[in-house]
């Protein structure tokens, strides 16, 4: 894309595969990484409409699939039994039968942790409230994304963030929330910081991704259901050479295949279309890996404690009524017995 092109518009591009160590990786990322999975990454990188459909919709529901008939996964991805037919045989399968078997096998060791949390918490939903099934959802995620964590994938986006000239936070609607709470975290221990949203629309964020260049680092924040701006936006920073990291929900996700590293956060939700509490969880984790990855920032941490510190309840200018007044007056004491 030339430089002078509009920022939101997206092109098709090569994916990139960022690293994922296969002992870590949680069980999207693991089947992802499968010679299945990597197949059905192809296909979603590259393929027709109708293929990117497919495969788009078995990588998100791989458990899920393994008991649909071929009928039913056409109604659910909204083709025709003859295009999941052909689709199983371009990804290497005789059938639909032997590409459900094949899924089948891959997942048996992969997901059955995953697979028996999700069921204990489906049984005990009638049982619970609404609410009470939100929270064990949010306990859920945020435990398996902690058990798949990268430590490896998060030091080096702690290693690009601390190299950038300028590091770029976007996040559309929702996640525009959780843009602003990570440009805080980046902002003492960031030479530059701009939040690429703001109060303002995809207008606003194209505007600051002009003067994006290849010494920067564009961290992409997206969950379901994605926005075409961001992806959009994220396709014109890898054209102009910037480092994309993409804090999102799973390889299947749009962003994936532009990240140069990519953060997981699990954001299943009985309810909602997706959940921010593991993805907020992971915007702290980065930061404290951020404030500990040298001694320099870890003096800018304790510096900055100390001039906070004045300013909260308790602290210089932070008292309030008769404790405050009695500062004074201490302080007036001493002041008199002085001269």
């Amino acid at each position: 894309m030339k430089a002078s092109a509009s920022p939101a518009r997206s092109i098709k591009r090569t994916p990139r595969t960022p690293a994922l160590s296969g002992a870590l990786a949680s069980p999207d990322a693991a089947f992802a990484q499968s010679p299945l999975g990597q197949a059905l990454m192809h296909v979603l990188g590259g393929g027709s409409a109708s293929q990117r459909q497919i495969a788009d919709y078995l990588l998100r529901n791989q458990m899920r699939v393994t008991a649909l008939g071929i009928e039913e996964l056409a109604d659910s991805c909204q083709v025709s039994t003859a295009t999941i037919s052909r689709f199983a045989r371009d990804i290497g399968q005789k059938n639909y039968s032997a590409m459900r078997s094949a899924m089948a096998e891959t997942l048996q060791s992969l997901l059955q942790p995953v697979d028996k949390l999700r069921h204990t918490i489906e049984r005990r939903a009638r049982a619970t409230s609404p609410i009470t099934q939100s929270l064990e959802y949010a306990a859920a995620n945020i435990a398996a994304t902690s058990g798949a964590l990268s430590l490896p994938e998060m030091h080096a986006v702690v290693r690009r963030l601390t190299r950038a000239r300028v590091v770029y936070v976007m996040g559309f609607g929702l996640s525009a929330n959780l843009a602003g709470m990570l440009v805080q975290h980046l902002q003492p221990f960031c030479p530059h910081v701009v939040e690429v949203v703001g109060i303002g629309g995809s207008e606003v964020a194209a505007g600051h991704l002009v003067n994006l260049t290849a010494h920067d680092v564009l961290v992409v924040i997206s969950f379901p259901r994605y926005t075409l701006d961001c992806i959009g936006l994220a396709s014109f920073a890898r054209d102009r050479g910037a480092c994309i990291v993409a804090l999102t929900d799973s390889p299947a996700s749009p962003l994936a295949e532009l990240a140069d590293h990519a953060l997981y956060a699990q954001s299943t939700h009985p309810v909602l279309p997706s959940s921010a509490s593991t993805a907020l969880a992971m915007i702290e984790a980065l930061a404290v890996a951020l404030m500990v990855s040298n001694k320099d920032n870890v003096d800018k941490a304790a510096r900055l404690s100390e001039v906070i510190a004045a300013y909260l309840y308790g602290g210089e200018h932070g008292m309030q009524g008769p404790r405050k007044t009695a500062v004074k007056q201490r302080k007036a004491v001493h002041k008199k017995q002085s001269l």
